[in-house]
């Protein structure tokens, strides 16, 4: 270099090192960010990223309440570095309600493979929630460790997050009656219930012909539904949401257990969609479809006597058939029940009661109730009722008999000649006297 060359020289390195002071100043490089608000799209060299906790496996979260016993809890981690990571393992700091399944403070998991750049990974805790944990957020942090490979040592990230005591939804379905009626329609009441500590939300209900490994096939052949789905909502824990069904059951299935397949769908605390099955069991009762007719008073061996019949036009006899007569306002008829046994299908059950009065007789038109009460196969009992007025006639005056004249006019003589006997002693006790 020339002894001209030298002072040039010396202003450029002059030059050079003052803007590599100045952060930015050299050509191609940008201003730190402010350490106090980093970005959130800050990557570090070789840095894992949190992203994700639950309580569940990878591959789906579940629900959990306090109580609950080795349940696993996993943290998502992605590796945003540009290397690959290995020996990776995670440590879970617990809050107070909840410790690890070993007993410990802290729960210890290993990732189960490597971590490629860009991957992401998953550590699986197991940990036990006490039974006076809350249900809601509890604070917690993970430390991760790991190494780069192709290089030696340990590096470890640490990340604060909540993890969520969830509750538990569970959900059932039973009918309110379980008894319906063959030959007829009839309408069924339902609840879905939420039994679990958990609010479950947009509930859909459809009724499925679906067979799972605990039920047997339904057999809804022939039963006509006429509401086939509904959607219930929201459903708070210990709740319950209704939904009415119109159903007919053909007369082939009286006395056997109807099978109603329900699927039902919802939303469960951790945001998933959850579907279950449930089934609902109705017993079908015959149908006794009993009426009475021709209540009138009739003349049975000269005494007059309500009578009336009863009739079952069912498919199922009715039991222990009693016949109970009551006496509406203005009758002064006296009260009856009569045992009628079995009403059977298509077979009148004829009744009779003769005529009693409390009191003076008083004839004419007498209102009246006849109840007839019986049970079913079920042993439930039933009563119909129909108001009568009845006509009750005086009876004919009584007539003398031949043979009673005939008597009556040999008597006569016998009571003269007995009264004169009479006079004559009580004569001669009055004359002695004297």
């Amino acid at each position: 270099m020339s002894a001209r060359m030298a002072p040039a020289a010396a202003i450029a390195l002059a030059a050079f090192l003052a803007c590599a002071a100045v952060p930015g100043a050299l050509p191609g490089t940008a201003p730190e960010a402010d350490a106090q608000t980093p970005s959130p799209f800050d990557r570090k060299f070789g840095a894992v990223k949190y992203l994700d906790a639950y309580f569940g496996l990878p591959a789906a979260k579940m629900e959990v309440r306090p109580g609950d016993a080795n349940v696993p809890f996993t943290v998502a981690v992605a590796n945003v570095g540009a290397h690959d990571i290995t020996g990776i393992r995670g440590q879970l700091s617990l809050p107070l309600a909840l410790s690890a399944h070993d007993g410990s403070r802290a729960a210890v998991a290993d990732a189960e493979d490597n971590a490629n750049a860009g991957e992401t990974f998953y550590l699986t805790f197991y940990v036990d929630v006490d039974e006076t944990a809350s249900i809601g957020e509890h604070p917690a942090a993970v430390r991760v460790d790991y190494s780069r490979v192709r290089e030696s040592g340990t590096r470890n990230e640490f990340f604060e997050f909540a993890m969520d005591v969830t509750g538990d939804s569970v959900i059932d379905a039973s009918a309110r009656d379980a008894f319906i009626t063959s030959l007829r329609e009839n309408r069924v009441t339902i609840d879905v219930s939420n039994s679990g500590t958990a609010q479950v939300s947009g509930v859909e209900v459809t009724v499925s012909g679906a067979q799972d490994s605990t039920q047997s096939m339904s057999n809804l052949d022939n039963v006509v539904i006429r509401e086939s789905s509904w959607d219930l909502g929201n459903i708070d824990p210990g709740g319950s949401g209704e939904l009415g069904a119109t159903i007919y059951v053909p007369g082939s299935l009286s006395g056997e257990v109807l099978r109603v397949p329900l699927d039902i769908s919802y939303i469960n605390a951790q945001g998933d969609t959850q579907s279950v099955t449930r089934v609902v069991d109705l017993y079908v009762r015959g149908l006794i479809d009993a009426r009475i007719y021709d209540v009138r008073v009739a003349d049975l061996a000269g005494n007059p006597t309500i009578v009336g019949d009863v009739i079952n036009e069912g498919n199922e006899d009715a039991l222990f058939g009693f016949v109970t007569i009551v006496p509406l306002e203005g009758s002064n008829l006296a009260g009856a029940t009569l045992f009628i046994d079995e009403i059977e299908t298509d077979s009148p059950v004829p009744f009779s009661a003769p005529v009693v009065f409390e009191g003076e007789a008083r004839y004419g038109d007498h209102d009246i109730r006849i109840d007839v009460r019986f049970k079913d196969s079920t042993r439930e009992e039933t009563v119909i009722s129909l108001e009568a007025t009845v006509t009750i006639s005086e009876p004919p005056a009584e007539e003398e008999s031949p043979q009673g004249m005939y008597m009556l006019l040999l008597a006569a003589p016998a009571a003269a000649v007995a009264a004169v006997i009479v006079r004559r002693r009580r004569a001669r006790r009055r004359a002695s006297v004297q």
